[in-house]
């Protein structure tokens, strides 16, 4: 576990928070960052708060794209908007690539990778956030004890999965400053 100061974390889905939403974003040429997020993960960072993607990435699972595509895809996400890490889950129990096709704890709405965060960074999960655009996230959110962010920049409300009760809800990542504290 990481020792020292403990600060808050806002966790960010990638698609449809920082990034279009474009179902499976198979490559580096693909992944579309929004014109805004550098700004609005300078302004998290601004507030005292940590930048962290969880995203569930099942296309490895499904064979549409490999990890070290997606590993590409994170590095060029954290040198275009400075998050400060990228987590995120391969697996689907439905995957055709057989040691990615399993349930797990890392798939949102599971909190594994929030887990694998709080022993990577000193984090203070009593006043973070997570911000997403599906239920799933919401219920991430709400199964780690944060605050929840609906962002309408991705699905939003007109397409959600599950009825969920975000604790707010934004246009885009851009009104995200008026919540945090800081």
């Amino acid at each position: 576990m990481t020792v020292g100061v403990r600060k808050p974390a806002v966790f960010l889905d990638r698609d449809g928070v920082l990034t279009e939403e474009r179902s499976y974003v198979t490559c580096l040429e693909e992944l579309k960052i929004f014109p805004f997020a550098q700004m609005c993960v300078e302004q998290i960072h601004k507030k005292g708060y940590y930048a962290i993607v969880v995203t569930n990435q099942s296309g490895i699972a499904r064979g549409l794209f490999t990890e070290s595509q997606l590993e590409e895809m994170n590095r060029f996400l954290i040198e275009t908007t400075g998050v400060d890490a990228v987590y995120y889950c391969p697996h689907h129990p439905q995957g055709k690539i057989e040691r990615y096709g399993i349930e797990c704890q890392c798939r949102k709405p599971k909190t594994g990778m929030f887990e694998k965060a709080c022993r990577d960074f000193a984090i203070d999960m009593g006043m973070s956030f997570m911000v997403g655009d599906r239920a799933g996230d919401v219920i991430a959110g709400e199964n780690a004890g944060l605050q929840t962010v609906l962002a309408e920049s991705g699905y939003g409300l007109a397409r959600l999965e599950a009825e969920v009760a975000p604790d707010h809800i934004i246009q885009d990542l851009r009104e995200l400053t008026e919540i945090l504290v800081g």
